[in-house]
């Protein structure tokens, strides 16, 4: 028989979590395609299990299509999280789905880098949607 961990039932609920709003605004380039990078190197969330502090740094990468982000509305969603508990695999999860659901992108990537503790480090990586790098470069303004 399987013994239950200590962390069962800690984050069930996690995708319910009414977060602030990740607000937009219309991008007008929809036809082109460029990468926009976000870096947010001071994101503090809580271990749900101990209730101490987590720190990370956070890398949004994302080929905006109708719509980008607007940062003051992402700060904030981001400061939402400084008295939450969660693991780090479910905060990338999370944060990667409000996202997708607020802009619709063409493609993005994030990298949840989250400090060490205990001499352990955790990095959390997901991707949306197809890459279309390739096209883009910073010599051609029609690419």
């Amino acid at each position: 028989m399987k013994k239950k961990s200590s962390y069962e039932g800690l984050q069930k609920n996690i995708r319910k979590l009414k977060t602030p709003a990740i607000e937009v605004w219309e991008n007008q380039y929809p036809d082109k395609r460029f990468v926009v990078n976000i870096d947010i190197p001071e994101f503090t969330c809580i271990c749900p299990k101990t209730g101490l502090p987590d720190f990370a740094s956070i890398l949004i990468e994302y080929i905006p299509l109708k719509y980008c982000v607007e940062l003051k509305s992402l700060k904030e969603y981001m400061m939402f999280y400084r008295n939450i508990g969660i693991f780090h695999e479910h905060f990338a999860n999370k944060l990667m789905d409000d996202f997708i659901l607020a802009c619709h992108p063409r493609w993005a990537r994030m990298v949840t880098k989250f400090n060490p503790r205990g001499g352990i480090s955790t990095t959390v990586v997901r991707e949306y949607g197809s890459q279309e790098i390739s096209k883009i470069t910073s010599i051609d303004p029609d690419a």
